[in-house]
């Protein structure tokens, strides 16, 4: 396990699924963590959980102002920020395009991209004040092929693969190490809510063909090493073996 002893990280969606996991996984590995979510409650009792190395800081990030606030707090409790990790995400309301609800199909949108755009911007100016950092996002086979009635999900997650590469061709050079994780389908409340839709092949996929919550956490951790340089400015794939392999997933 990589040593993060001395480092914080700012997780968004951080309440349950892989953002949960991530925040014990790192904590484990000696990180502080800033747990970031709408869900108070459950980040709160995370918080609990692990402990003194944890903060919960409620959060939409949809919302500029909430985010820079988040990763302000975040400095100033642990005094720095050496990771962040744009998790936060969701794919519902599932819809065809044509009778897609505008302002529904625009939320998620705020979400999955501007909320991901809004951490890049808050977190780089003060990882760049202390000569560097990793940046993290979440992203998803759905960035480079289009799902049914997944059109939000689609255009948002390759956007947000887009924007992650954007920070490495801008910031590569000032020690930011930027690089995306493709999960694969992972058992989570997300996954429950493909389930019930009923609509596209992911959502026929049984339970046990998802891989657990911990895996992509793990990976994450493991992309923070130097181990992972090779790949800073590109996109995991945890359907890939080799990758699977290399972070030690069995």
């Amino acid at each position: 396990m990589h040593d993060m002893t001395g480092k914080t990280v700012l997780i968004t969606g951080a309440s349950r699924g892989i953002g949960a996991d991530t925040a014990r996984v790192f904590a484990t590995a000696g990180a502080n963590v800033a747990l970031v979510a709408r869900g108070a409650d459950a980040i709160i009792e995370l918080a609990a959980e692990i402990g003194t190395q944890a903060i919960a800081l409620p959060c939409d990030v949809s919302r500029y102002e909430d985010v820079a606030g988040a990763v302000e707090k975040t400095a100033e409790h642990f005094g720095g920020l050496d990771v962040l990790i744009g998790n936060a995400g969701v794919v519902e309301p599932i819809s065809h395009l044509a009778t897609a609800d505008p302002d529904a199909w625009g939320h998620v949108i705020d979400i999955n991209l501007k909320g991901v755009f809004y951490g890049m911007r808050a977190a780089l100016p003060v990882m760049q004040a202390t000569g560097g950092g990793t940046i993290l996002t979440i992203s998803s086979g759905a960035a480079h092929g289009p799902v049914e009635a997944w059109s939000h999900y689609c255009a948002s997650k390759a956007a947000a693969a887009m924007l992650t590469r954007c920070v490495d061709k801008e910031n590569a050079g000032n020690g930011i190490r930027a690089m995306g994780l493709s999960p694969g389908t992972v058992a989570t409340q997300m996954q429950r809510e493909i389930k019930a839709s009923g609509i596209n092949p992911v959502s026929q996929l049984d339970w046990s063909d998802h891989i657990p919550a911990e895996w992509p956490a793990r990976a994450l951790l493991w992309m923070c090493s130097p181990k992972a340089d090779p790949w800073i400015g590109q996109e995991i794939s945890l359907r890939d073996q080799d990758i699977r392999d290399r972070v030690g997933l069995k």
